[in-house]
Parts: C-alpha cells; sequence; structure tokens
C-alpha cells in the first residue's frame, strides 16, 4: 500500500446488490469513514435479485460484440450540475430472473454471516431479493443509499501530494418531473459492486448475424426470458447447458413440441450418459445459413429452417463498466481478450490504484465470499488492517502467475474453483488482511468457514449428480433426500473429496 496515501474518509461505492450491501455494512462498521454513498440505479436494493416480471424492450443481439461496442457511455452535459430531459434509452438494467429462478449455492454458505436467508437450501428468487432489502434496512444502511441513481463517469484526479482521488458523474432520474438531474461528487476511494450479469453475450458464428435479419425475433438470450409458456407447442433450440440452460431447457420442455434441442460443448456434471425424455443433444452450431434457413451442427447434422421457431442463447454475460473513464484513468478497466481485471491483485484490489477495490467479481459462492472481500477493504482503509498489502511489483507478480496458470490450464482468471481447494486459500488472504475489528467492537470480524459450511458446499446440490446419491451407483441423479420449499431436484450427495482444513 502506498505509504504516501492520505487517510481515506469518503468511499462511494458504486451499485447495491449482493456486493454492494455488504460493502456498505463493513465500511460502516469500522466507525471510521466520514461519508459513505452506495449509489444504485434502480429503486431499491437487490441487483441481479430485483425481478422485473416484463422484461421488454429487449434489446438486439449483436453477435460476438463486447460490451464496449453495446453498452456505451452516454453523453455528459458540459457543465453541471444541470437538469435535462430523461434519456430512456435501456441500458441493460433489468435483471435475468425467471418465474422459476431458485438460488444454486446452498443457503448457509450463500447468505452473508449474520443473518440467513428465510429457508433453504435453495430458495426461490425472491427470498434473495427480500433478505437484501431487509439487510440494508437492519444495518441502518438507508441512509446511505442513492437509488434512481446511475454512475455515468468516474475519473481519477491526480495527486499533487498523497494519493488520488475519484470524480463521479451521477444522473438521477427525477420521475415526477420527467427529468434527469446531473452533478459531481468526489470521494477518496471507490468500491466497484455493479456486478456482471447484465450485458448477455451471444458468441459469433458464421451465418448468425444474417438468420438474425432474415428471421427477425427468432433469436434471444436467456436474460429474457421469464416463463416456458410462451413456447407453448414451439420448437426451440436452446444453446448453452450451464445453470441458465439447464433450467430453461428442462422448463421449456415441459410445454414445448418434443423434442427440445440442446446444443452443448462439453458435458457438465449435472449431465448423465444420455439426455432426458424430451430433449436432444446436438453439438456446438458451425453455421446458420440464412438462405435455405437450416442450422449446420459440428457433427454434419442440421436443422431446417421449420424445424426450429426459436432459438434461446443461454450463454451468459460479459462485465460491463461503461462509467470507467479510461483516458481519464490512464488504463482500461477490463480485459476482454484474457477475461481479466486489469492491474487487479486477488480479485479485489488494483496494485496501481490503491483507492480502488472491487466487490463480487470473482465466480465463487456469491454473498459468502463478498463479505471477505468487503471487510478486508474496509480495514485496510481504515487503516486497521491485520496484513498490509504485498508490493505492487508482488500483486503484479500475482497477477502474472496466475495468467500463466490459467493460460496453462484452460480456465479462467477469476473463476475461484471449491473443487479444487482454491476457495480455502482465497478466502484465508483476505481473512488474514483483515484480522479482528477493534476491542471496543469496531468493524466486522471476517467469518468462519465451519463444518456445517464446509458440509454444505460439499453435499447439497441443487442439480441432481450422476452417481452420487446415497446408493452411489445409480446414474439418473437420484439421492437419499430431495426437495424443499421451492424447490423439487434440489438433492444430497455423497461426501467428494476430504476435509481440507
Amino acid at each position: 500500500m502506498n505509504s504516501r496515501l492520505r487517510p481515506i474518509k469518503s468511499v462511494a461505492v458504486i451499485g447495491a446488490g449482493a456486493s454492494g450491501t455488504i460493502t456498505a455494512a463493513a465500511l460502516k462498521a469500522e466507525d471510521y469513514f466520514e461519508r459513505i454513498v452506495v449509489f444504485e440505479r434502480r429503486e431499491t436494493p437487490g441487483g441481479t435479485w430485483i425481478y422485473d416480471a416484463n422484461p421488454q424492450p429487449s434489446l438486439p443481439i449483436f453477435p460476438g460484440q463486447l460490451p464496449p461496442a453495446i453498452d456505451q457511455p452516454v453523453d455528459i452535459p458540459d457543465s453541471l450540475p444541470r437538469e435535462t430531459p430523461h434519456d430512456a434509452r435501456e441500458r441493460y438494467a433489468k435483471t435475468p430472473i425467471y418465474d422459476e429462478l431458485t438460488t444454486n449455492v446452498p443457503d448457509i454458505a450463500m447468505c452473508f454471516s449474520d443473518a440467513r436467508f428465510a429457508y433453504g437450501p435453495f430458495p426461490p428468487h425472491w427470498v434473495p431479493r427480500q433478505y437484501l432489502e431487509t439487510y440494508f434496512a437492519q444495518h441502518q444502511l438507508d441512509p446511505l443509499l442513492a437509488a434512481n441513481t446511475t454512475v455515468e463517469d468516474v475519473s481519477r484526479i491526480p495527486a499533487k501530494e498523497g494519493s488520488e482521488q475519484w470524480k463521479l458523474t451521477l444522473r438521477k432520474h427525477d420521475k415526477l418531473r420527467g427529468v434527469d438531474v446531473w452533478w459531481e461528487e468526489v470521494f477518496d476511494a471507490v468500491v466497484i459492486a455493479n456486478g456482471h450479469y447484465s450485458v448477455p453475450y451471444v458468441p459469433p458464428v458464421k451465418g448468425l448475424e444474417s438468420y438474425i435479419e432474415k428471421y427477425p425475433g427468432r433469436v434471444v438470450h436467456s436474460k429474457y426470458y421469464r416463463s416456458p409458456s410462451v413456447y407453448r407447442d414451439k420448437k426451440v433450440l436452446i444453446i448453452g447447458n450451464s445453470a441458465s440452460g439447464y433450467d430453461v431447457t428442462n422448463q421449456v420442455a415441459t410445454v414445448a413440441h418434443l423434442p427440445v434441442y440442446q446444443s452443448r460443448r462439453t458435458k457438465n456434471s449435472w449431465d448423465g450418459d444420455t439426455p432426458p425424455d424430451g430433449i436432444a443433444w446436438k453439438p456446438v452450431i458451425t453455421e446458420y445459413r440464412p438462405d435455405d434457413g437450416r442450422i449446420v451442427f459440428a457433427d454434419g447434422t442440421s436443422l431446417r429452417h421449420d424445424d426450429v421457431d426459436t432459438v434461446i442463447y443461454c450463454t451468459g454475460y460479459r462485465p460491463s463498466f461503461p462509467f470507467w473513464n479510461a483516458a481519464a484513468n490512464g488504463r482500461d478497466l477490463y480485459d476482454y481478450a484474457d477475461g481479466k481485471l486489469v492491474d487487479n491483485y486477488w480479485h479485489t484490489f488494483f496494485h496501481d490504484y490503491a483507492s480502488l477495490a472491487i466487490v463480487g467479481h470473482p465466480h465463487t459462492f456469491t454473498f459468502r465470499s463478498f463479505e471477505y472481500q468487503a471487510i478486508a477493504i474496509a480495514r485496510l482503509w481504515a487503516g486497521r488492517a491485520a496484513t498490509p498489502l504485498p508490493s505492487a511489483e508482488e500483486q503484479r507478480q500475482w497477477e502474472e502467475d496466475r495468467l500463466r496458470a490459467v493460460r496453462r490450464n484452460g480456465t479462467k482468471f477469476h473463476d475461484v474453483l471449491w473443487e479444487n481447494g482454491e476457495v480455502l486459500a482465497y478466502l484465508q488472504g483476505l481473512f488474514d488482511i483483515a484480522g479482528l475489528g477493534t476491542l471496543r467492537g469496531k468493524g466486522r470480524i471476517p467469518p468462519v468457514l465451519s463444518d456445517e459450511v464446509m458440509w454444505a458446499l460439499e453435499h447439497l446440490k441443487k442439480y441432481p449428480v450422476p452417481g452420487k446419491g446415497k446408493d452411489g451407483g445409480k446414474g439418473d441423479g437420484t439421492s437419499e433426500e430431495k426437495g424443499g420449499a421451492g424447490d423439487d431436484e434440489w438433492v444430497v450427495v455423497e461426501r467428494v473429496h476430504g476435509d481440507w482444513l
């Protein structure tokens, strides 16, 4: 950490989802910072768990296009403060929550350490949404919230002495008057907590753009999926077999014309040796032929234009940071070629900007892992860290070593995996930075990764795991226990491996 860093007394948090909520709670608990503001473009805390019953308008699909091209910043007025007519363009603010969505991490490991979900282990989507709203109120974070306020620009103010500060350009939609109110604020530090499930990604495929043009409305992304009811008796092709691909395929198969086709790149952990009834597996698509409407797969098979009414891409999202002013800040925030944050350390800090941090970016077990990040950041910026960050050179070396490793292993930079024990090292690193609070009780204590949490992460699975049931041998995913409020599929599987602690 820069020894010349001026005391951080004001912190801006971008986003009031799970990561922004716990960050605000951790900062407040230090009883050190003079000003904390959480900027949220939606009307309430909740982030990606806010449910939009009508996701329309669904934005056009741009195969292969990345957020810098399709989620561009808006034009900022020349002089501020200022009021302008409301800019009503869609900014990917609506969420991907569908009607039957449930969580996929056991509640004991997903919730924050000081409050459980109402029930579990995999409750429906409204439970975490209500949980976050309630958590915000119970921890008296409401005075810190600036709702309906979009951060449109984050620009570094170079330091004359000590460290930099950050100028935020803000836009609040005044719904009563139908105007946008623009202004600027300056903070000592910024935490980015805007999530990464906003801008959908559709991979490029030969002929797909022309196919979309010839058959408008036929190709959609799962972000805009809500219910299988609109696909009754339709012929459906689904691309992808991750969590959303699994859910959408199985839900659509209850009402659609059968079989429902599912294109898979690889076999997933919940896939058996043969597809479920009513579902037909296909390999990846190699070409769309708009001239005759055929969709061609890697094995040479194809579907005719009248074999498919709808193509649903369940191919995930790409992080978007349209507020990041790369020109003012001297660099990009995200490297889309390598799929990683630029100049990042421990998926949380930045070795070139000591007053910038990010929470919620690594793919691991969500809310609880965000808590470790938030406490480490708060403790560090309050000057009470138990262990200082390594030097900038050592942080850079960590980044370079990890990048070489993921390239060699074919993994993703910010995927922190439970199965290989990496999560433990990651959380331990954050735990060591944070340490304990003060004798007088200032500061949150990093949560303990208890045997109960460990057991839940290893045993409770939302999706049936072939061959992992109580009998240890069934291939249909059956197991010793199943069910629960809002769920009819979760299972208890045999222990995957021995203790790591």
